[in-house]
């Protein structure tokens, strides 16, 4: 069956809105009809190369929608049942899901190297990028790719907390662990610093200060749950500072993946407080540190995997929340597109603008 969907042909090209040969789901596979899907700064790291991942590919993988044939074997999942899919399953049986660290599974991405579908043009193999291949109308994944949505959720809003909500949910609860009265700065208020603002909200923090390079986005940014805002320049780290009694914060959080603000983020947390290191940086970004400052600020500096979170776990807390009216992923979408939008919301993060574009089917 022939559905549209967003193509990478090749690392560096542009994306093409192209009609692709869907195959039916073989056994233990799912059939999903899109309703929603963000476009996440993942993907764009995908279709620059950050990331490497087999192509051509279709991209997309946080999104949500409604299950139209399940596979031999899916017992779990049944037509009309309303899904959140999620791009990196955990596979049960290796050593960090041993641990129980299941956002570090070693198989979670072998997905990306199965072949999805064909484009109708010329035949070509594509591959879902990130498991799911949610640029499109529908898609087949894994039935272990799919969650049920949280009752109560729209699906439009439920296709975010595949990635976003998550993300930056677990960088505040599982990564730092803000506890209530502490202070926290979040770098970065795209998609997943709008979650993290809320998050710390949700924690608790007394004071949030958000940090972007954008002026524009101080509105944004308050709504989310910021009570103050900073304009990255040279002095961010002192104006942070300044505004928790020359100390820093207790907790910097970092969502964009440059060297630069990975630093800064460092400069602004206080002698033994955490810096958790969310966004995804190219190889060439290049973080220093001396052995003495290391020593003498007692920092913890670690990096965050899709939030440290366990989907099917916290898929039902996220909803709490938001039937609670304390989490509104809602307000980290500042667009609304169409599949053809897509180059453009690519463009739009390059220059920084924005929180989150949402596809809607």
């Amino acid at each position: 069956m022939a559905v549209r969907a967003a193509v990478l042909p090749a690392v560096g090209a542009p994306l093409e809105v192209t009609e692709i040969d869907l195959p039916e789901p073989g056994p233990g596979r799912i059939r999903v009809r899109l309703a929603a899907a963000g476009v996440c700064h993942s993907d764009l790291s995908l279709s620059n190369g950050t990331m490497r991942l087999p192509v051509p590919a279709v991209l997309g993988h946080e999104g949500a929608g409604t299950v139209v044939t399940v596979g031999e074997g899916v017992t779990h999942l049944a037509p009309g049942d309303g899904v959140v899919l999620n791009w990196a399953p955990s596979c049960g049986g290796c050593p960090a899901c041993a641990r129980g660290e299941v956002w570090l599974c070693a198989n979670a991405l072998n997905g990306s190297a199965v072949v999805h579908a064909h484009r109708t043009s010329d035949g070509a193999e594509l591959y879902p990028g990130l498991n799911v291949a949610a640029f499109a109308e529908e898609t087949v994944v894994p039935a272990s790719c799919a969650l049920p949505a949280p009752p109560g959720v729209p699906l439009t809003d439920a296709a975010l907390l595949g990635c976003a909500v998550l993300t930056g949910y677990g960088a505040v609860h599982h990564s730092a662990q803000v506890r209530p009265g502490e202070t926290v700065a979040v770098f970065g208020v795209g998609g997943v610093g709008l979650a993290a603002l809320q998050s710390a909200r949700i924690a608790g923090a007394s004071r949030i200060v958000a940090v972007d390079v954008s002026a524009e986005k101080e509105e944004l940014a308050r709504g989310a749950g910021a009570t103050d805002y900073v304009v990255a320049s040279d002095t961010t780290a002192r104006e942070i500072r300044a505004l928790t009694a020359k100390q820093g914060v207790d907790v910097a959080v970092e969502c964009v993946g440059r060297a630069v603000t990975i630093r800064t983020a460092w400069e602004s947390t206080r002698r033994g407080g955490r810096t958790t290191v969310v966004g995804i940086g190219g190889k060439d970004q290049q973080v220093t540190f001396n052995a003495l400052e290391i020593f003498h600020w007692g920092r913890t500096l670690s990096g965050c995997v899709y939030g440290n979170s366990d989907p099917a776990r916290d898929l039902p807390v996220l909803a709490g929340h938001i039937r609670a009216g304390r989490l509104d992923p809602g307000a980290l979408v500042t667009e609304r597109i169409a599949l053809e939008g897509i180059p453009d919301a690519f463009e739009n993060m390059l220059a920084g603008k924005g929180g989150r574009a949402l596809v809607v089917f």
